[in-house]
């Protein structure tokens, strides 16, 4: 009877971390989304689910009536870190580990990308990813960063916000929203999850998407990144949206909105792959001294023959093969 009993009670232990285990990898539901714009009727307001690639990143796009992820998307800056550009081409810059690249200079606004990384001893290059952004725009400086974190936890913030010096606190719960009134426009971030991830506006200016993401386990173990326990890497995707770019706009993502822009990637290869890394190297996060820097401060408005012409685009899971309609 004892030996019955003990062997009952390491059977109910065993069941008991079992649904532990199983309750501890659970997915959250998928997130619904939905078309805002109502230029589109037919589209307006339905409900879709965000894809299973991108279960709580992902938008509407109104033109096809989809869910895209926003790392999918034109304007994005997601992963090691892969560019999708305005012109729809996905391609990756690697730059250098703990160096800036100007990713955007235009008149009014120039976005610098701090990049974090590992070398990776059987190539050339080392594995980066964006850390944190230096975005001058006006007179003003905004920081978009992500704190070093050893252990992920995706409940615990690690985002890091200032405008012009002064800290940006916002409270840990989806919807919280900061507003300041800048000259010119105004300035708005806005949490889209209860921590780290927000939405930012720039009125007139730029909307940017930004999301604080680590390396996994089984991310560093399919990619080879060697990424150990006492830094998991944490770093942003963002999708960028800009309402008044110049012709002459430059920079790593930047060129590809420019009016007389014509791709330099490679095409039809798995991993096309731009350099630059000299063109678009600034000096630090807030520096506008890249060798492309177009920024002054001063808007200077597009003249109707050099000004970009916005599309809607759509495109696959994988960010290849983009459909767009003016």
């Amino acid at each position: 009877m004892a030996q019955a009993m003990m062997r009952l009670g390491v059977f109910l232990v065993i069941l008991l971390m079992l649904v532990a285990a199983e309750a501890g990898t659970s997915h959250p539901k998928p997130k619904k989304v939905q078309c805002k714009n109502q230029d589109y009727p037919d589209c307006y307001c339905l409900e879709l689910t965000c894809p299973s690639a991108c279960p709580e990143q992902c938008e509407v796009d109104c033109v096809t009536c989809s869910p895209v992820c926003n790392c999918n998307k034109p304007g994005a800056v997601c992963q090691d870190p892969r560019f999708i550009g305005g012109d729809g081409i996905t391609f990756y810059f690697h730059g250098k580990k703990d160096q800036d690249f100007c990713i955007v200079s235009d008149s009014n606004l120039h976005i610098n990308a701090h990049f974090i990384g590992k070398r990776n001893q059987n190539m050339k290059r080392d594995f980066t990813w964006v850390q944190s952004l230096g975005i001058l725009f006006g007179n003003h400086k905004l920081f978009i960063g992500a704190k070093t974190t050893s252990t992920w936890d995706d409940s615990n913030d690690r985002l890091s916000l200032s405008i012009d010096g002064e800290p940006i606190n916002l409270p840990d719960s989806e919807g919280a929203n900061w507003q300041s009134i800048l000259s010119p426009g105004a300035l708005s971030i806005t949490r889209t999850k209860n921590t780290n991830s927000i939405e930012i506006e720039a009125e007139g200016n730029f909307k940017i998407k930004a999301v604080v993401v680590s390396i996994t386990e089984k991310d560093s173990m399919i990619h080879k990144y060697g990424v150990t326990q006492e830094d998991c890497f944490a770093h942003l995707d963002l999708s960028f949206k800009f309402y008044a770019l110049s012709g002459e706009v430059n920079g790593v993502l930047g060129q590809t909105y420019a009016s007389n822009y014509v791709s330099r990637v490679k095409m039809g290869v798995v991993m096309p792959v731009l350099g630059g890394d000299k063109e678009f190297a600034s000096s630090s996060i807030f520096a506008s001294d890249c060798a492309v820097s177009r920024f002054s401060g001063e808007f200077v408005k597009n003249n109707p023959s050099d000004s970009f012409e916005y599309m809607n685009c759509a495109s696959g899971t994988d960010g290849r093969g983009v459909v767009c309609k003016r």
